[in-house]
């Protein structure tokens, strides 16, 4: 990457500062685009959804592997239960969506809190032998008692599609063309050679993006899924459980990344000898980039303080604007045969193509994510009707309270009044985006087209070819797009 002209930056900057330069180009199509990442991670999209409690779960981690990225489990979650996640993600089907199940005696209340989980919005009615029998949909509630049974309100009348059929991309277009042809949304998905046995959903968009994303898998073929240990405690024993549960990546995470006890946490990592990539942070410095290398760091984690539910540098003054620590933090990682992370402050697609541009190789997104039917959390209304989850910082009161749970009831409260994050925010769910898969589509498209523009077919080629100029805020309010109807 270089500035344009020559340009040299005189102060620190953020993605809202600069732009890229159209170059010439004879990338034809987006789809031309290879976005995989060349970290280690395994990842075909360069997107990791970040470690916050309100944000990575097992249907998120399931749903963003499934179209190529990485979910991180936060690191306070208890590793018996991030054992069971990492196995159930592992057992998920790459094509087929994880179906929302009841039975016919369950009732209109059971299908409306469940139906909100995934972005599909149905629940499929099975029989005693999981064989599907009928499908719940909003609309088929609406108007009814709540305590009304399934059996009364259910579609009967299935479109339901063999899941051998759909292994191949004639065999998606097919079931595609199915589901347009029948007027649904989405359909079961069985396994005839198991007695019609219910293996999973399909939808048109689903059948639309199987063609064109390619899973996150490790080399058994299963969705890929990381989780973060934090650096006190028992890190080893932490770090060890983790790598028997199967993680396809380890993430060491503090807010401040560059400190003593990180270093330690990461050398003892490191002499675990883990089979898998060893991400830790967070930093915004070179040095800070080179000492988390020295001590068996294999990617380091970039950012402090850019990030929606984050008040530390209102709080302490501390951090850097995100580009140009992105920018100096890539460069020092890729000099040493490492690779950086830029975690926090994107907020547009744009952002997104600008920290691959700068030289990261993946970017790490939290709040964004966490209005989304896939987020952890049950889907709440406010009063004007509008669908939200709550959110929070991992700094905050209450992910301290969450961490220190074992703690002694004076610690905890101690603790507790030291706070630089958000407790409570409410994320609401775009109309238009409400699932992650809708945000991926959004952030993929225009990451591609940015290397059309640039003249990329990889996310190598783009840090390489990528033009970077200075813009005025007022440069950046006229690439804003203006509101329909002015």
């Amino acid at each position: 990457m270089r500035f344009l002209d020559g340009q040299t930056p005189a102060a620190d900057l953020t993605y809202s500062d600069v732009f890229l330069v159209p170059n010439r180009s004879d990338v034809a199509s987006r789809l031309d685009v290879d976005l995989s990442s060349s970290d280690g991670t395994g990842t075909t999209v360069p997107l990791v959804v970040a470690n916050m409690t309100a944000v990575s779960g097992r249907r998120m981690a399931e749903t963003v592997a499934r179209r190529g990225g990485l979910a991180v489990i936060p690191q306070d979650i208890p590793i018996d239960v991030v054992a069971e996640v990492v196995d159930w993600v592992k057992q998920r089907h790459t094509v087929l969506e994880t179906a929302l199940t009841l039975q016919p005696h369950d009732t209109v209340l059971d299908a409306l809190h469940l139906i909100p989980k995934r972005a599909y919005g149905a629940v499929v009615v099975v029989d005693a032998d999981e064989r599907p029998v009928g499908v719940v949909t909003p609309a088929d509630c609406a108007g009814v008692d709540r305590y009304t049974q399934l059996a009364d309100v259910m579609s009967r009348d299935l479109l339901v599609l063999d899941a051998d059929e759909l292994e191949s991309p004639e065999g998606l277009r097919a079931g595609f063309d199915r589901l347009h042809a029948a007027r649904r949304r989405v359909a079961p998905v069985v396994r005839t050679a198991q007695g019609g046995r219910l293996a999973g959903v399909l939808t048109r968009r689903g059948a639309l993006r199987s063609t064109i994303y390619v899973p996150a898998v490790d080399g058994d073929g299963r969705l890929r899924v990381a989780a973060a240990v934090g650096i006190n405690g028992d890190v080893a024993g932490k770090a060890a459980g983790l790598l028997e549960a199967g993680v396809d990546c380890l993430v060491v995470d503090t807010a401040h990344g560059h400190q003593e006890r990180m270093l330690d946490a990461l050398r003892t990592v490191r002499a675990l000898a883990p089979h898998v990539p060893v991400a830790a942070g967070n930093v915004v410095s070179a040095q800070g980039v080179r000492d988390l290398v020295d001590a068996g760091a294999d990617v380091v984690k970039v950012g402090v303080g850019p990030g929606a539910m984050c008040t530390t540098r209102m709080m302490t003054a501390v951090g850097r604007p995100q580009f140009s620590a992105v920018l100096e933090c890539a460069a020092a990682a890729r000099s040493l045969g490492r690779h950086a992370w830029a975690d926090g402050g994107v907020r547009h697609p744009r952002d997104v193509a600008l920290a691959l541009a700068a030289g990261a190789s993946q970017v790490m997104v939290g709040s964004w994510f966490a209005g989304t039917h896939e987020s952890p959390g049950d889907l709440m209304t406010d009063a004007a009707g509008r669908d939200y989850k709550e959110s929070f910082g991992m700094a905050s009161a209450r992910a301290v309270a969450a961490r220190t749970r074992e703690e002694s009831a004076f610690d905890r409260a101690r603790k507790g009044l030291f706070e630089e994050g958000i407790s409570n925010s409410r994320i609401h769910l775009d109309p238009e985006r409400p699932g992650v898969e809708d945000l991926l589509d959004h952030i993929t498209s225009g990451v591609r087209s940015a290397c059309t523009y640039v003249g990329a077919r990889t996310l190598d080629e783009l840090h390489e070819r990528a033009v970077v100029g200075l813009q005025s805020g007022a440069g950046y309010e006229e690439g804003r797009p203006l509101p329909g109807g002015w």
